[in-house]
């Protein structure tokens, strides 16, 4: 039984006794790139070493290059025996193990842990091959459960944590042992092994991937059907895909221009939809995907430039070029549209995070200080529909909009489009979601236009960003809301798949995220804009953050968000994602008395904040912070200091308090 997933693969009894040369030429046969001498020879020493080594076992299964959807390669050889998983990695003619081998190896298994049905409940054990390293297992080592530190070579028998292995580098020449020493410490525990190799590849792989992976995929021509989970438990993006289509072929062949609005809750893959929408437009169509998120479009720009580069070759700097006419900042558009007055070459536009476009009274601000235009009566998404407006015969607007993320002062937000369309631009089509709360709807419902169109698709209701807990967003919703019990009774459905754990320590906090952050993990620290008294523990929020680097660069590099030590604030990380956060709670929002204090640092002390936009505003930033998580979550609220009246123990000690009260795990109890 012959699977898609890998270039070749078979029972180890067939393999041990094909010849090297065909199952090379299978391999070849079924690669997609043009092959070079040195991944034949590669190859060949694999196959060779593997037929030895793999001799005691005939009723296992053995696939090469076997692919790893979400991270967009593949592994090297992934074998499966006895219902327990290897994944091999091979670094041919290497004496030398680094740490990026190890946690690419590692990566790999977590994301078969993660995502592929049949992998869920199966021990999974990364194994780091350098050939020329020496490193060999021995025999009749005793089953080793404790910690391995991933950047040393270990011996032993690997940990299962609780499936998958810590990784384990050797040299391949006592593959065998290692694998009889890992199948006999797991004799104990109940190993599933009702299905032979070739059932367990074929078994559902329903990945969810960051939004950096997604775009890297899209951008390569995936599919979203390949990258999206499409289980029960999430909105099918495909259907929201599909529908947005089927809009702009309809306003192509009608001469129609029409706007689309798709909202939904944080992570839940409105972005990812923009991404498809704009990658999978006709050439002709010239699609653009806008983002008035610097930090976004800077990170998804370096990440594209990077992996086409890698992909293709192509020197960075044309890659950057591509890359620039596809993803652009919004602001960029609407300089060029301002110096320019004619028709912009997009049909197609897609405006992420259209509810942060501003209201008039700030674009007349900005634009009286940077362009003398005085008079300016215009809100930013009016402007902008206006820009598409240009166009004599047919345009679309995709308008992807967040609920409950307005951060900025002057956001004009879903208001804002619906105005814009009543008074300025009757005659454009509207297509929106029939699951928006009561008073948007019904300021739709109320618009002239000639088509306004409601679709239960353009609503996506459940957050995929946290593949553990789907939930994540609505019990944040009522944590941030002051409903400690809702907020509890939330958690506990989602606890065991994704922690959340909260400090007083901020060594503690980071020990709890290093000791979670595995393979290819990215992980940070977070905190609000205005966490201005942070500053005594390191977490700086006014230093200026190189986005693409935190968020792209090896943890190995200091100022990746791996290395812990630079913060990134809700305006760096808003619409991106991380898998483990180090949320860092100051004196801003703070809990008293039953309910929240809204305050803001200025000069030398705190101030209350009064206005009732700034305090949604500062909800809502926290509200960012505890949704860019997709694994879990350590929140750490420092003791205060009484010889410091910025810092005093009482703005801190409720606020912890209450977190408590939501249900979340204190490492501090633990500790004492």
């Amino acid at each position: 039984m012959a699977t898609t997933r890998a270039f070749y693969d078979a029972s180890i009894l067939q393999f041990i006794s094909e010849s090297p040369d065909t199952i090379i030429g299978r391999l070849t046969k079924n690669h997609t790139q043009d092959l070079v001498h040195d991944q034949q020879r590669a190859w060949s020493h694999q196959i060779i070493l593997l037929q030895q080594q793999l001799q005691p076992w005939t009723d296992g299964w053995i696939f090469f290059e076997f692919i790893i959807p979400r991270m967009g390669s593949r592994a090297d050889v992934v074998i499966f025996i006895n219902g327990v998983v290897f994944v091999l990695e091979f670094k041919i003619g290497t004496t030398s193990i680094t740490a990026a081998d190890l946690r690419q190896t590692e990566g790999y298994c977590l994301d078969l842990h993660h995502f592929h049905a049949a992998s869920h409940d199966r021990p999974i054990v990364p194994i780091l091959i350098a050939t020329e390293s020496k490193v060999r297992a021995s025999q009749g080592i005793t089953p080793d459960f404790t910690e391995h530190d991933a950047t040393v070579p270990s011996m032993s028998t690997p940990q299962i944590v609780p499936q998958v292995c810590k990784p384990i580098a050797i040299d391949g020449t006592t593959l065998h042992l290692l694998v009889q020493n890992t199948l006999d410490s797991l004799r104990g525990p109940t190993v599933a092994n009702d299905i032979d190799g070739a059932q367990w590849a074929e078994s559902p792989y329903h990945p969810t991937p960051t939004i950096i992976e997604a775009a890297e995929a899209l951008y390569a021509n995936h599919n979203v059907y390949d990258i999206a989970r499409n289980d029960a438990g999430a909105e099918n993006l495909a259907s929201t895909s599909s529908y947005v289509r089927q809009v702009i072929e309809s306003s192509l062949r009608n001469s129609r221009k029409s706007i689309v609005f798709l909202t939904g809750v944080p992570g839940s893959g409105k972005t990812l939809a923009g991404l498809n929408i704009a990658t999978s437009a006709e050439e002709s169509e010239h699609a653009v995907f806008l983002s008035g998120n610097g930090p976004l479009v800077e990170v998804l720009r370096e990440a594209l430039a990077r992996d086409d580069q890698q992909r293709t070759g192509i020197r960075k700097a044309d890659a950057k070029r591509k890359v620039s006419s596809f993803v652009q900042n919004i602001h960029r558009f609407r300089d060029e549209a301002l110096r320019d007055q004619r028709p912009p070459v997009e049909r197609v536009a897609v405006f992420d995070e259209a509810q942060r476009a501003w209201d008039q009274r700030h674009t007349a601000k900005f634009m009286a200080q940077k362009r003398n235009q005085h008079q300016w009566g215009l809100s930013e998404p009016e402007f902008l529909i206006g820009v598409m407006d240009r166009h004599r015969d047919w345009a679309v607007i995709v308008a992807l909009v967040g609920s409950g993320q307005e951060i900025n002062a002057g956001e004009a937000g879903l208001p804002g489009c619906i105005a814009a369309l009543d008074d300025a631009f009757p005659a454009w089509d509207v297509h929106y979601s029939d699951r928006l709360d009561p008073e948007y709807g019904h300021a739709f419902r109320k618009l002239r236009n000639p088509v306004v169109a409601r679709e239960p698709s353009l609503h996506l209701a459940v957050s995929i960003r946290s593949f553990r807990a789907e939930r994540l967003s609505e019990m944040v919703h009522a944590v941030v809301n002051g409903e400690a019990a809702t907020a509890r009774s939330l958690y506990d459905a989602i606890e065991g798949r994704f922690p959340i754990a909260i400090t007083r320590d901020l060594t503690v906090a980071k020990s709890w995220i290093r000791d979670h952050t595995r393979g290819t993990d990215r992980s940070g620290v977070v905190a609000s804009s205005g966490a201005i008294r942070l500053r005594p523990f390191g977490i700086t929020v006014k230093q200026t953050l190189d986005a693409p680097v935190w968020f792209l660069n090896e943890p190995s590099d200091i100022r990746s968000s791996n290395f812990l030590e630079n913060v990134a604030t809700e305006f760096d990380i808003q619409g991106l994602e991380l898998d483990w956060c180090l949320v860092a709670w100051d004196a801003d929002l703070r809990y008293v008395s039953g309910g929240f204090e809204h305050w803001r640092f200025s000069g030398t002390k705190w101030q209350r904040v009064q206005q009732e936009a700034a305090q949604r505003f500062l909800e809502n930033a926290y509200r960012v912070l505890l949704t860019r998580a997709r694994q879990g979550i350590v929140i750490f609220v420092p003791h205060g200091d009484p010889n410091d009246a910025t810092r005093m123990p009482e703005f801190y000690d409720e606020t912890y308090a209450y977190l408590i009260a939501c249900g979340l795990h204190s490492l501090d109890v633990q500790a004492s």
